[in-house]
C-alpha cells in the first residue's frame, strides 16, 4: 500500500512539472539571449506568431480577420500593424497590445476588384496612401483601370480623394516615405520630389541625379534598414558608378530627409548584399547571398566601415534581424523556422520551429500593456 501511495504521489508531481513548463511557468531565459522583447511575424495559418525573445518560445497568435498576411507595416507609434492580406484587396488594422483587430477595409466592390499594389502609413494615423489598380469584370472582357495613387482617410474610412501623379508621371511602383511630423512626402525616382501632405503639390525637389562630386555618377539605393533609426533617417548600402574605371561601388550611408543629405563611405566593389542594423545603431549586419555561397557581413556604423565577411552554411531565400540586444542574428523567411546564430562567432545556436510557414518580414517590439485605444 505504502508503496502504491508512493508511486501516485510520484505521478502526481511528474504531472504537475510537465503541467508547469507548459502553461503554468515561463521557461527559463536561453542563453545566450537575444533579449526581453516579443517577435511578430505572419504565417499562412492566418495568424501574426508572437513569441518571447527570452526563451524563443511562442507565447501567443493574433487570428487575423482577413486572412493570410502579406505584409505588415508597423505605425510610428509602434502600436499597431496595418496588414495587407495576400489577396492585395483587404487591409487589416491590428492593436499591438491588446492583440486585437480595430477594423477592415476592402476597396473592391461587386464585379470591380482593386488591388492594392503599395500602402504608407501617415506618421500620425490621420490617412494611408495607397496605390491601386482596379480590374472590371465586363461581360466579355476584364477592364483594367489606371494605376493610381489614393487617399484613405482612416477616420472617415474611405477613400475621399485621388492624388494626381507628380509632374504627371506614372509608374507602376512607388517609393515614398513621411516626413517625422507628416507633413511631407517624400517621392523617391531619379530624384526625389517632396510634396506637401494637405494638397499634394510639390514644394521642393532634392536632386539626386546629379552627381555628388565630380567623377562620381548618381546614388543608387539598396538594402537600407529604419526599423531601428531615428524618424527621417534610414541606413543602408548605396551604390554609386566610377564612370572612369567603369565599375559599381558599394558604400554604407545614412539620409536625412528632412535636410536633403547622405554622407556616403565607399566600401568596394559593389555586391548585392541585405542590410540589418542594431537598436543601438553601433554596428549593423549584412546577407550575402548567391547559388551555393552565403556571407554573413559586419559593419561598424559608427567608424563607417565594413568589419569582416564570414561564411556560412545558408539557406534559401534569407533574411535578416537583430536581436534587441545585439547579441544575436535571425535568419529567417521561405520556411517555418528562424534560424539562430551568435552575433561574434556566427556560430548557429539554435532554430525557432513555428508551426506554419512565415509570409512577412520579423518584428521586434518591446512589451507593452497599454491600448492605443484607436478605433
Amino acid at each position: 500500500m505504502k508503496r502504491s501511495a508512493f508511486a501516485l504521489a510520484a505521478l502526481v508531481l511528474a504531472w504537475l512539472a510537465v503541467a508547469e513548463g507548459e502553461g503554468g511557468q515561463k521557461p527559463a531565459p536561453l542563453t545566450p539571449a537575444g533579449g526581453d522583447q516579443q517577435m511578430y511575424i505572419g504565417t499562412y495559418a492566418g495568424t501574426i506568431q508572437i513569441f518571447d525573445e527570452a526563451t524563443e518560445t511562442m507565447t501567443g497568435q493574433i487570428k487575423l480577420k482577413t486572412g493570410i498576411p502579406r505584409s505588415l507595416t508597423l505605425s510610428q507609434s509602434r502600436t499597431k500593424f496595418y496588414v495587407l492580406d495576400s489577396t492585395l484587396e483587404k487591409v487589416e488594422i491590428v492593436d499591438i497590445p491588446t492583440r486585437t483587430t480595430l477594423s477592415t477595409f476592402t476597396l473592391s466592390e461587386g464585379a470591380k476588384q482593386v488591388r492594392i499594389r503599395g500602402l504608407q502609413v501617415d506618421p500620425l494615423e490621420r490617412f494611408l496612401i495607397l496605390l491601386t489598380r482596379s480590374a472590371e469584370k465586363k461581360i466579355d472582357r476584364w477592364e483594367i483601370g489606371n494605376i493610381t495613387i489614393q487617399f484613405y482617410d482612416l477616420a472617415e474610412k474611405k477613400v475621399t480623394r485621388t492624388i494626381p501623379w507628380p509632374r504627371g508621371e506614372e509608374r507602376e511602383f512607388i517609393n515614398i516615405r513621411f516626413s517625422p511630423d507628416g507633413k511631407l512626402l517624400y517621392f523617391f525616382g531619379d530624384d526625389v520630389l517632396i510634396l506637401e501632405t494637405a494638397n499634394f503639390t510639390e514644394v521642393d525637389t532634392w536632386q539626386l541625379s546629379r552627381q555628388i562630386e565630380p567623377g562620381l555618377g548618381r546614388v543608387n539605393f539598396g538594402s537600407v534598414d529604419d526599423f531601428n533609426d531615428d524618424p527621417g533617417y534610414f541606413t543602408g548600402l548605396f551604390t554609386t558608378s566610377d564612370p572612369v574605371q567603369n565599375r559599381r561601388i558599394l558604400n554604407l550611408g545614412r539620409v536625412n530627409l528632412v535636410a536633403k543629405s547622405i554622407e556616403l563611405t565607399p566600401l568596394g566593389p559593389a555586391e548585392g548584399v541585405g542590410f540589418a542594423m542594431a537598436a543601438d545603431r553601433k554596428k549593423a549586419w549584412g546577407l550575402m547571398q548567391q547559388i551555393g555561397r552565403y556571407e554573413f557581413w559586419a559593419f561598424d556604423v559608427t567608424q563607417k566601415k565594413l568589419l569582416s565577411r564570414t561564411p556560412f552554411d545558408g539557406r534559401p531565400r534569407m533574411a535578416l534581424r537583430v536581436s534587441s540586444n545585439g547579441r544575436l542574428l535571425y535568419v529567417f523567411q521561405a520556411g517555418a523556422t528562424i534560424d539562430v546564430y551568435d552575433a561574434a562567432t556566427y556560430k548557429k545556436l539554435r532554430t525557432i520551429e513555428m508551426n506554419a510557414d512565415q509570409t512577412t518580414t520579423l518584428f521586434i517590439l518591446p512589451r507593452s500593456t497599454q491600448s492605443s485605444k484607436t478605433p
